[in-house]
């Protein structure tokens, strides 16, 4: 159930509530600015549980050199999710914050232990598998080819910066994604399919299925395990 899509009687005591949190930044340029916030909702929306709007702004400075690029910051997103979670817990009894977006976990780990705090039953949950790479990659470009094919440039798909993000993080910290990416490519998205990237949503909405359904919080962090 999308609560977008129906009246209020229809969101009485919801059990959970998911509301997908993605950004709008660059993905190199082949993918479109809103592929995280896309993975989110896709990943939300085929678990079977009701779904809220997704909030598609979140923290990007790394990538604000690129023009298109929209952050809000991390303060500013835990501040959102905070006041988001204390209003959705009126009508649900859990809330779990379905995360697209790597640079958005400060926040989530910030605002997800405040509300679990003040009595309200919320967690997040990152849309991740193991082995992808960091950035507009292989990884993304299949799930956006499984996803949105249409909204893929496959002839602009080049190698990026295939280095290990550990080895990159120092001078994205102290500049932006640029300054180790001209195109803002992380990894290699050639050769990604669509095929691949099916697997990999299912993949990520199974394990959200089956940590929602678990319900296991490590409460240092607010992530679901």
């Amino acid at each position: 159930m999308d609560i977008a899509q129906v009246p209020w009687p229809e969101c009485e005591d919801v059990p959970v509530l998911l509301v997908p949190v993605g950004a709008t930044e660059q993905h190199g340029p082949h993918l479109p600015l809103g592929t995280d916030t896309a993975i989110a909702a896709a990943v939300a929306g085929r678990s079977g549980l009701p779904v809220a709007p997704a909030l598609p702004y979140g923290a990007s400075g790394e990538h604000e050199t690129f023009p298109g690029t929209v952050s809000i910051g991390t303060e500013t997103l835990a501040a959102v999710i905070v006041e988001l979670g204390r209003s959705a817990c009126r009508f649900a009894r859990r809330l779990v914050l379905v995360n697209g977006h790597g640079g958005n976990v400060a926040a989530l780990r910030a605002a997800v232990p405040m509300l679990r705090a003040e009595g309200r039953d919320v967690a997040w949950f990152p849309c991740s598998v193991p082995g992808a790479d960091a950035h507009a990659g292989r990884h993304e470009t299949a799930v956006m080819l499984a996803l949105a094919p249409d909204r893929v440039r496959e002839d602009l798909a080049a190698p990026g910066n295939t280095a290990p993000l550990r080895e990159l993080l120092p001078t994205i910290a102290a500049g932006s994604v640029r300054d180790v990416s001209p195109s803002g490519v992380l990894g290699d998205p050639t050769g990604a399919t669509g095929g691949e990237g099916a697997e990999t949503v299912s993949v990520m909405v199974a394990g959200l299925v089956t940590a929602v359904g678990r319900w296991s919080v490590d409460e240092a962090s607010g992530r679901l395990t």
